[in-house]
C-alpha cells in the first residue's frame, strides 16, 4: 500500500488535475485535511463547466458527475444542464444508472452514492473506513478458514494497511446488472459487491487473483460473466456470477483503461498507446485490432450495434462486431473528453475537461467509411 497512485494513469482517466494527497497512505497528512466524505458538495452556477469524468443515462434524463461532488442533470439532451447536491464533495470518478430511477455514483475516499429519483437526490451508501473494515473483516474470516496460509497473511496486511491508511482510495468503475446486484472496483485492487442494492457491501478483494493489488479500472459485465480490466495488463474473469475468478493471459504487459462487450459477446479491451484487442472465446485468447489513432483510450461504451471509444487526446473512434479495428469517428476539437452517451435525441453527449459537448458525429448506429471532425454546441 505504501507505493504512489500513478498520475499518469490519473491522467488518463481524467483525474490528474485533483489528486489530493499525492502521496497515498500518508495517514498524518490526511488526519490533518477536511473530511471531504461529511462535507456536501457546492452549488455553483458553472458546474457544467467543470471537470466532468463520467455520464449515464437515467431512462430520458442525462446525468453527468465530476470533480468536488459536482452532479448535473439534463432533461432537453445536454442542450441545458442543473446541477443538484449530494452529501459529499469529493470527485465522482463513474455513474451508472440502471432505469430511469435508480443509480450510483463512485469516486474518492472510497464513496458510493446511491439515487432512487433520477438523480435528483442522493444518499451515502460506503466510504473509505467502511470499505476498510469489511476487507479487514473478510480477510480475517479466511484466516480463520485456513486458506493458503502465506496468501491469507498477505491480505491481512494489506487490509490492516487499508484500515490505517484512512478512506484516500478511489473507487474507479461500477457494474449493475440491476437493481439489486453490483460490482464496484478501484485503486489497489478495491472490489466491493452488494446484491442488495448497496443496503449491505461484501469485499471481493479475497476472491480476484491480484496479488501485487493493481489498479482496477474497468468492469464489462452480462449475466452472469464479469470482464475486469487494469493496469500492467491485468486482465481477470468470472463466468459465474462473481462466484469464482481467474486471471487471464493477458496479449499486452501495458494497462488497460477500457473493456467492453459487443453485442455478439466479445470481449474488447483497450488503453495504453491505442492498443486494442477482441476475444471471440470469453477470454481465452486475443487477437489485436487496428486503431486509426494510436493514443491511449481512456473509455469505452456500447451504444447501438457499436463500442465508441474516447482517446486520451479526445478522438472518438469506434468498432463494431465485424470490423477488424477501430474506424475514426470524429478528431479531436477541442479539450479532451473522458466519456460519451448516446442523448435521447439520438445525438451524442461527452464529458471531460471543459464540462459538457453536445457532438456532432456520423451516426453510431450506421457504418461508415469517413470521419469528420466533432462539433460542439
Amino acid at each position: 500500500m505504501a507505493r504512489r497512485f500513478n498520475n499518469n494513469s490519473f491522467y488518463r482517466k481524467g483525474l490528474a488535475a485533483i489528486v489530493l494527497v499525492a502521496a497515498v497512505g500518508s495517514s498524518s497528512l490526511a488526519a490533518q485535511l477536511p473530511d471531504v466524505t461529511d462535507q456536501k458538495s457546492v452549488l455553483s452556477a458553472q458546474a457544467s463547466h467543470a471537470t466532468l469524468l463520467a455520464i449515464s443515462r437515467a431512462g430520458e434524463r442525462l446525468v453527468a458527475v465530476g470533480e468536488r461532488g459536482i452532479v448535473v442533470l439534463s432533461d432537453d439532451s445536454g442542450r441545458t444542464w442543473r446541477q443538484v447536491q449530494v452529501p459529499v464533495s469529493v470527485t465522482l470518478t463513474a455513474v451508472q444508472f440502471v432505469d430511469a430511477h435508480q443509480g450510483w455514483a463512485v469516486g474518492h475516499s472510497g464513496v458510493i452514492l446511491h439515487s432512487l429519483d433520477g438523480g435528483e437526490s442522493w444518499t451515502l451508501q460506503l466510504d473509505g473506513r467502511r470499505a476498510a473494515q469489511l476487507e479487514l473483516r473478510d480477510a480475517q474470516l479466511s484466516a480463520q478458514e485456513a486458506v493458503a496460509e502465506e496468501d491469507v497473511q498477505r491480505r491481512l496486511i494489506a487490509a490492516q494497511r487499508l484500515v490505517d491508511d484512512g478512506p484516500d482510495k478511489p473507487f474507479l468503475a461500477l457494474s449493475f446488472r440491476d437493481t439489486t446486484h453490483g460490482l464496484v472496483v478501484g485503486a489497489y485492487g478495491l472490489a466491493m459487491e452488494t446484491d442488495d442494492g448497496g443496503v449491505t457491501w461484501h469485499s471481493w478483494m479475497g476472491r480476484i487473483p491480484n496479488s501485487k493489488g493493481l489498479h482496477l479500472y474497468a468492469i464489462a459485465q452480462a449475466d452472469n460473466e464479469y470482464y475486469l480490466s487494469g493496469e500492467q495488463g491485468l486482465l481477470v474473469r468470472s463466468l459465474d456470477g462473481g462466484k469464482h475468478f481467474e486471471k487471464l493471459d493477458s496479449p499486452y504487459e501495458g494497462t488497460y483503461f477500457s473493456v467492453a462487450l459487443e453485442p455478439g459477446g466479445s470481449v474488447l479491451v483497450g488503453g495504453l498507446r491505442g492498443k486494442v484487442f477482441r476475444s471471440r472465446d470469453q477470454g481465452r485468447s486475443f487477437e489485436a485490432m487496428s486503431n486509426a489513432a494510436p493514443v491511449s483510450l481512456s473509455s469505452a461504451t456500447r451504444i447501438g450495434q457499436q463500442v465508441v471509444w474516447v482517446n486520451q487526446a479526445g478522438g472518438l473512434l469506434s468498432s463494431s462486431s465485424d470490423s477488424p479495428g477501430l474506424q475514426l469517428l470524429a478528431a479531436p476539437a477541442g479539450p479532451a473528453l473522458t466519456a460519451v452517451v448516446d442523448a435521447p435525441d439520438g445525438s451524442l453527449v461527452g464529458v471531460g475537461f471543459a464540462g459538457i459537448s453536445r457532438l456532432s458525429v456520423p451516426s453510431v448506429n450506421a457504418s461508415s467509411s469517413h470521419s469528420e471532425r466533432a462539433v460542439t454546441e
